[in-house]
């Protein structure tokens, strides 16, 4: 396949990994770049959109609500299919512009402070231990797969804490987040890891109402309510528990505003999609991206087992060398510019998180891993008022994740090749053999 900026817009180029070089190219060429969106893999065209490469240009988009709206057209590429899809995601968070935006972060955003999560760090820590001595066993030496034997299950651990979630629960948000996230991905758009005789009545309940693939095996638009109808099930007996027995979790916090706070049945719905999925991707994604860089840099990772206090600034450098999520739209408002480059009311200006992270106006040697880079002024998690809630917890999770797995081993190193998700929006693993030799 012949890479072009059309290409970029094409969720199979990334089964190769990120076109790094293609971008580098484009940033240098110019700062914003306009990208045809043809029909795909059952999917019709678009409109297109620009693209927007170097990272002063995609803060100065994302701090900037009133011209470059999450709301116009919600901040996925490709547009929902029918106005009602569209109206209904806007009660999603992420899709809201300020005034209302602050709304709904507000009561949640205590729940994700540094105090917040310096509470929880005791318990992901002994969870990160757990796991990583369940894929070691006994042996001195084996294979597992890192993304489903240990990256998976920590994010599933962590938000079912945070989110009031039963335990026994958590693979439910891991299917949901596939289908999500990898409904580009044949292997992800059907995910059915859960077990529902391992979990709780509710469960079983919500899984009355999974919607089915058709005659082709594509499962409905998981951004539309029918997409995802067992999630919102599950999501209203689990209200209807928290009424009853509230905590001091996500869910019951929300549960608990009354007067202009109140959430309304679709933000109360939206807003459980949004932690469910969102909160587990980026970490879920993030721990074999991190493991991937330091595989391809064993330099560093010497470095790392020689000096653990690294990891204060290796965390950031691990997540801006992988960048999750890869792109974020917005809609301008109005006609506008973006690095001079003119811009119309109603047009997509979407943001390369991929790109900006890699800009050589802000990081020297932007492909190398350098795990002291200091300072590091990475867009991992946005910028601007949608800066991701979960930053500090993100960084937990992979910190204590890494720790544990270094730590009991003298060696890691690949064991076959890394097996990367079909999507143009997530920088996902699909899995990625590793193999060990204990300390």
């Amino acid at each position: 396949m012949s890479l072009d900026a059309a290409s970029l817009v094409d969720p199979r180029t990334y089964v190769d990994g990120v076109p790094y070089d293609l971008l580098a190219t484009l940033r240098a060429t110019s700062p914003v770049v306009w990208v045809e969106e043809p029909p795909l893999l059952g999917l019709p065209g678009g409109p297109g959109f620009w693209l927007v490469l170097r990272h002063a240009d995609v803060t100065a988009v994302l701090r900037q609500p009133g011209l470059f709206s999450s709301a116009l057209g919600a901040t996925q590429i490709r547009d929902p299919a029918t106005p009602e899809d569209l109206g209904y995601v806007r009660r999603m968070m992420l899709n809201m512009d300020p005034p209302e935006h602050g709304r709904l972060r507000r009561p949640v955003a205590r729940s994700f402070t540094p105090r917040a999560v310096a509470a929880l760090e005791a318990s992901i820590r002994a969870n990160a231990a757990a796991l990583v001595e369940r894929a070691l066993g006994d042996a001195d030496e084996g294979t597992c797969d890192f993304v489903r034997d240990l990256a998976a299950d920590l994010p599933l651990l962590t938000l079912a804490d945070v989110l009031g979630v039963p335990e026994r629960d958590r693979w439910l948000l891991y299917d949901w987040s596939n289908r999500v996230i990898g409904f580009q991905d044949p292997d992800y758009a059907v995910s059915a890891a859960f077990d529902p005789q391992a979990g709780t009545a509710a469960a079983r309940e919500a899984l009355r109402h999974r919607p089915v693939s058709d005659a082709d095996g594509r499962m409905p638009d998981p951004r539309t309510r029918a997409g995802m109808a067992d999630l919102y099930a599950y999501a209203h007996l689990l209200a209807e528990s928290k009424r009853r027995n509230p905590g001091q979790d996500v869910m019951s916090i929300l549960l608990a505003h009354r007067g202009d706070e109140r959430l309304s049945v679709d933000e109360f719905e939206n807003m459980f999609w949004l932690f469910a999925v969102a909160g587990n991707e980026t970490v879920r994604n993030g721990l074999p991206g991190a493991m991937i860089a330091l595989l391809e840099h064993p330099a560093e990772m010497a470095r790392l087992r020689r000096d653990p206090a690294l990891f204060d600034t290796a965390v950031d450098e691990l997540l801006r060398w992988w960048t999750p999520v890869m792109v974020f739209r917005r809609t301008a408002t109005v006609d506008t510019a973006v690095a001079g480059v003119p811009v119309r009311a109603g047009d997509k200006v979407v943001v390369s998180f991929a790109s900006a992270n890699r800009d050589e106006r802000v990081f020297a040697e932007p492909d190398r891993l350098d795990l002291a880079r200091h300072p590091n002024p990475h867009l991992v998690f946005g910028h601007g008022p949608h800066f991701c809630l979960g930053a500090h917890l993100a960084r937990c999770q992979l910190r204590a994740l890494l720790q544990e797995l270094l730590a009991r081993t003298a060696s890691v190193t690949y064991a076959g090749t890394p097996d990367y998700l079909r999507s143009n929006f997530q920088r996902g693993v699909k899995r990625l053999p590793i193999r060990w030799r204990r300390r």
